[in-house]
């Protein structure tokens, strides 16, 4: 049976009502019933020392959800004579006007919160000093109604606090994955983002452009970061992080998940177009044919979620020739010829001349960021018209400066032959 005093009024409580009730809790707010214990423990720690501890008291509770027993202790911190200030020192303190009390090597004595070490050591011999000594307390059963209402108000502060926590460090260990969300509201230009325990923010910059958001919309979203502040944990999404698209195939493609295949390299300019570089693992698995799936169900539904982005499958090779020629898909190459300082020359038809460039460059420029390499596309008559003028450049001049000396030379002879 546990007792419960509220004001003039005693509740009595049977232990498993009690024990569902600290469950109900737990479940509510995604906390364990441990974290619950806890926060009811300081709560009636709190009421106790507002009926009958004293200013200064440090004083611990300990509940038995099993029986409803409720224990009492005060805790003092033991101190030696070299750790407490003299009333000289004191006085200097107070004119400085000494704030960082907490790195001070010394502190002021206070009755209520310390004990010295002889002392402490006649109650518990082994302690030694800047150890802390817990006293036990009488325990009472009866609780004013402001003691009543303190406990009430820690509870509610303390499993506050605990689901905070509790949040910040399970989206904390799912930063860099998936997270599916309900879009609740716009606020200048951040969207926010039901994501379960807490609501996501999507930044302006991590929006897709010419995407629209809309309250109730579901989609998929990548967790950035997650950072503590003062309202709770805030967690940054983002619809525009190329490994977006790496998770989403995970989700769609076993193979991927399963590390028959593997995601090498990602290009991407969100809402237009992307491309993604895939190796093989296994033998007998097509990386390609793995991601698209029967008649492309399988990269049809990843395209779905990014609002009909489209997506290039390239398969990766160790051989950079045949890496970049794969990456200019769906151009054909004929030749790619690898240069000095990291880059490369691909020979494309002249029919295939836009489509490897792209529009706007687009296709080129995503397979120089898919596959690291500056790649400059050229239709192979103009590399053979470059040859040929090569080849017919002059021989360069001699300088004149050859000629003037010499003629220089030759007066100097014409005037010693005339004297």
């Amino acid at each position: 049976m546990v007792i419960l005093s509220v004001g003039k009024r005693t509740i009595f409580m049977d232990i498993k009502t009690f024990k569902s009730a600290i469950a109900q809790i737990a479940e509510e707010k995604s906390i364990t019933s441990e974290r619950v214990i806890e926060s009811i423990e300081t709560a009636i720690a709190a009421a106790y020392k507002k009926d009958y501890g004293k200013k200064g008291q440090i004083i611990k509770a300990k509940l038995n959800p099993e029986t409803g027993e409720t224990k009492f202790w005060q805790v003092k911190l033991v101190v030696v004579e070299d750790m407490i200030y003299s009333e000289k020192e004191l006085e200097e303190l107070i004119e400085k006007q000494e704030k960082e009390e907490k790195e001070e090597k010394k502190i002021r004595f206070n009755p209520e919160k310390h004990i010295m070490l002889a002392e402490a050591q006649k109650i518990k011999p082994e302690i030694k000093a800047r150890e802390e000594l817990e006293m036990p307390l009488e325990t009472h059963e009866d609780y004013g109604r402001i003691a009543a209402q303190t406990a009430k108000q820690v509870i509610l502060q303390k499993i506050k606090e605990v689901e905070r926590e509790t949040v910040f460090s399970e989206y904390k260990s799912r930063e860099g994955q998936l997270v599916s969300g309900i879009i609740q509201r716009l606020e200048g230009r951040n969207v926010f983002v039901d994501i379960g325990k807490t609501l996501g923010i999507l930044p302006k910059e991590e929006q897709v452009y010419g995407e629209f958001y809309k309250p109730g919309q579901r989609l998929k979203f990548y967790i950035m970061k997650v950072e503590e502040s003062s309202k709770g944990p805030a967690v940054f999404l983002s619809r525009v992080y190329p490994k977006l698209i790496s998770r989403l195939f995970e989700l769609e493609v076993p193979e991927i998940s399963q590390g028959q295949v593997v995601i090498k390299a990602i290009a991407r300019e969100a809402g237009f177009r992307s491309k993604i570089a895939l190796e093989s693992k296994a033998e007998g698995v097509d990386p390609i044919g793995s991601a698209v799936g029967q008649r492309g169900s399988r990269v049809m539904a990843v395209i779905k979620e990014l609002a009909g982005e489209k997506i290039d499958i390239i398969e990766y090779s160790e051989k950079p020739e045949e890496f970049i020629a794969n990456a200019l898909s769906p151009a054909k190459v004929l030749e790619v010829k690898i240069m000095p300082k990291n880059k490369a020359l691909c020979l494309v038809p002249e029919d295939q001349l836009s489509l490897a460039i792209g529009k706007d460059g687009q296709n080129v420029r995503l397979a120089a960021k898919l596959t690291g390499w500056k790649i400059d596309v050229r239709p192979p008559e103009q590399e053979e018209a470059e040859k040929e003028e090569k080849k017919k450049e002059p021989e360069k001049k001699k300088p004149s400066f050859v000629k003037t000396t010499e003629g220089k030379e030759e007066k100097k002879k014409k005037k010693k032959t005339k004297k």
